[in-house]
């Protein structure tokens, strides 16, 4: 096994045993980059230099100790450039501080490396909308990664890193990491910093990992929780070592199955390899139990309403003043200010800021944003309810697998029905995971199927010890 496509966990014990170093994992890893990105698309840079110089310094005694990491390209690492995949910070600017999360991979002792491929300023889960180029998915080079971390779910599948971080506002850690045959997953709304991480929707956005094995999830979660001052959303509560809950049974457990997350219209393929998987489960003692989720069905419209309300205040910061793209051809202030947005962002990105202005705007904020925020009580209160009757819920990641590159690209409505499984984990700020379950044949292809593993706030040990059990067996 190369390098490349090596587990956190054993280049560890090899680096334990002193069989390799630090540099050799960077130099196979630049090695593969050179030769396979120009195809897959997952990098958008990457400093060699300067990571074999953090190399020859790891500390090999630290927990991650130069293991490198690749980092979705909205996440500040100092020096580095943070494009978040638009225009309109591609040209000149450069992240003059770490991210929360950057600073506890940094004591732990990784080494961050490369700037992963993303839909603009996250917005998209197919990384088409990227305006710097396509990501591929390395199953099959003419469909799409997911999104919107798809770069990075493309780099771990395609051996071009051995772990990444992504973010997830919606299912865009999730869905790329089902569709690319990863474990991805987005852990529990203030879990791990978001200081750092360039705001699209502030109550919906998370960091997390992306990895081959729920082991290297875990102990990366490990060294990415806990609060931080400068992030007044984070939450004051000790994380437990998640490796722990690996390796555990669970007889037992009570899986629940919502009756609104298995419905027709989903491939089947998909719908094949997820009831398989919960065949697996239940053979290893865990108890199916039918629930409801019975809002499921307003769960894509309330997203569609807040988080493009969310990114309409968050972006309007992005005006070619201080930083960011700066129209050369603009008379006065205004115009500087309408010419340089307008040049600086793409469609979808557009889209979502002019519906998230109008549902805010007088006469529409009642309508349309505080009834989506009561919609989203009611999806919290829906899960509160179904975990009075079980420990974890599971379902399909994504309804499809991976669609071919610009089929839904001028069907927006389609593209976003894409997260109907995965937006309420993110409007009831519960953690959840993607695991690889099977495949599903489409176009005469293989490809991979997601499992969705739905936990209590705070109980991402739960879905770990579930995901490492079906992993294993």
């Amino acid at each position: 096994m190369s390098l490349s496509s090596s587990t956190i966990a054993t280049l560890r014990r090899r680096l334990a045993a002193r069989e390799i170093s630090p540099r050799d994992i960077i130099t196979d890893l630049a090695g593969t980059i050179e030769t396979r990105n120009g195809t897959l698309g997952a990098y958008l840079t990457w400093d060699v230099d300067k990571a074999l110089a953090e190399a020859e310094k790891a500390d090999l005694s630290l927990p991650l100790g130069g293991i490198p990491i690749g980092i979705k390209d909205n996440i500040n690492v100092t020096g580095q450039p943070c494009t978040c995949g638009s225009r309109m910070l591609s040209e000149n600017y450069t992240a003059p501080y770490d991210a929360g999360a950057i600073t506890r991979l940094r004591n732990a002792g990784a080494i961050p490396f490369g700037r992963l491929n993303m839909d603009e300023f996250a917005m998209g889960s197919s990384t088409e909308n990227s305006a710097l180029g396509v990501t591929r998915n390395p199953h099959d080079l003419d469909r799409i990664p997911g999104g919107s971390s798809g770069g990075s779910a493309a780099a771990v599948a395609g051996n071009l890193a051995v772990a990444t971080l992504g973010s997830d506002t919606g299912g865009s850690i999730r869905q790329p990491a089902a569709l690319c045959g990863c474990v991805g997953i987005k852990p529990t709304y203030g879990r791990i910093s978001r200081f750092g991480l360039v705001a699209f929707a502030s109550s919906l956005d998370q960091i997390g990992p992306i990895t081959r094995t729920v082991e290297d999830a875990a102990l990366l979660l490990n060294h990415l929780c806990g609060k931080d001052p400068r992030d007044s959303t984070s939450l004051d509560v000790p994380a437990p070592d998640f490796t722990s809950a690996l390796g555990r049974d669970i007889k037992g457990l009570r899986i629940g199955l919502p009756k609104e997350y298995f419905i027709s219209g989903i491939h089947a393929g998909v719908s094949a390899s997820v009831q398989a998987a919960i065949k697996k489960l239940e053979g290893l003692g865990a108890i199916p139990v039918e629930i409801s989720l019975p809002h499921t069905d307003v769960g894509v419209s309330t997203y569609y309403i807040i988080a493009p309300a969310e990114a309409s205040a968050n972006l309007a910061r992005f005006d070619g003043v201080r930083y960011g793209h700066r129209s050369a051809g603009a008379g006065d202030l205004m115009e500087h200010y309408m010419m340089s947005r307008e040049e600086g962002f793409g469609p979808e990105v557009k889209r979502r800021i002019l519906l998230g202005t109008y549902v805010l705007s007088s006469g529409y904020y009642d309508a349309y944003y505080l009834k989506a925020q009561r919609a989203r009580t009611l999806i919290r209160q829906d899960f509160e309810k179904a975990f009075e009757q079980v420990d974890v819920i599971v379902s399909p990641t994504s309804p499809t697998p991976a669609h071919r590159l610009g089929e839904l690209k001028d069907n927006p409505l389609a593209a976003y029905l894409e997260d109907i499984f995965t937006i309420p984990v993110n409007l009831a700020g519960l953690p959840g995971i993607s695991i690889p379950c099977g495949t599903a044949e489409e176009g005469g292809r293989q490809l991979p199927v997601g499992l969705q593993i739905i936990g209590k706030p705070l109980d991402e040990a739960n879905i770990l010890r579930v995901a490492d059990a079906f992993e294993k067996a």
